[in-house]
């Protein structure tokens, strides 16, 4: 039995005008004051700081750093030869194809070989389906490739951009830029010629879509 404990028992009770304890209540006495201080220090548990609950703190400091979070949707405006043309809100990574079946899908007289429908599309873009015996429409694109009469400026633009020209996938779109990063701007649309793949007859069909800015 430690001594300190009997000593403060003996204590109290003498306190109390209670004569000397025997030593079987002295120890019940002691066994409750031991047991009672184990059950408080297994209820207490130091704080470490504030709860977080996970998802809603998270938002509240995004909040708080001022960061803008990053959409998990683009928007869309699909016109042309299709069912039910609008803007349409697609999630992000969707491809053309996807944007025009959210438009109902192409009419019968829509020509959607003159568009990559396996590429993905840009917020903000506006992607036309021609119609079969038209020239393929120059959908406006998100800020940063188009000028002045919906022509896209080659030397502005992205490869996302470049990749919804007619005839132009994702590799050729990669070739222009490079090019123009590793040679400088382009003064006419005809530098395209210095581009491996473009040739005469994909340049004519160039001519009227793109810009040297």
């Amino acid at each position: 039995m430690p001594f300190r404990a009997r000593e403060r028992i003996e204590e109290l009770a003498a306190r109390a005008g209670l004569r000397r304890l025997s030593p079987a209540v002295l120890g019940a006495a002691l066994a409750l004051m031991l047991a009672a201080l184990g059950w408080a220090a297994f209820r207490w548990t130091p704080s470490s700081g504030p709860e977080i609950v996970e998802g809603v703190e998270a938002a509240r400091d995004a909040g708080a750093s001022g960061k803008p979070t990053e959409s998990a949707e683009v928007v869309v405006h699909v016109v042309g030869a299709v069912r039910r043309p609008g803007v349409y809100r697609l999630p992000k990574g969707a491809r053309a194809e996807d944007a025009v079946a959210a438009a109902g899908g192409a009419l019968g007289s829509a020509d959607l070989s003159a568009l990559n429908l396996a590429r993905a599309v840009a917020d903000g873009e506006q992607l036309a389906v021609p119609a079969k015996g038209e020239a393929p429409a120059q959908g406006k694109q998100a800020p940063g490739g188009a000028k002045g009469g919906g022509k896209l400026d080659l030397n502005r633009a992205t490869v996302e951009e470049l990749d919804a020209l007619p005839g132009i996938g994702p590799s050729t779109a990669a070739k222009i830029v490079q090019e123009r990063e590793a040679n400088g701007p382009y003064r006419s649309v005809d530098d395209l010629m210095r581009v491996p793949g473009i040739g005469p007859k994909k340049l004519d069909a160039l001519k009227d879509l793109v810009t040297a800015g």
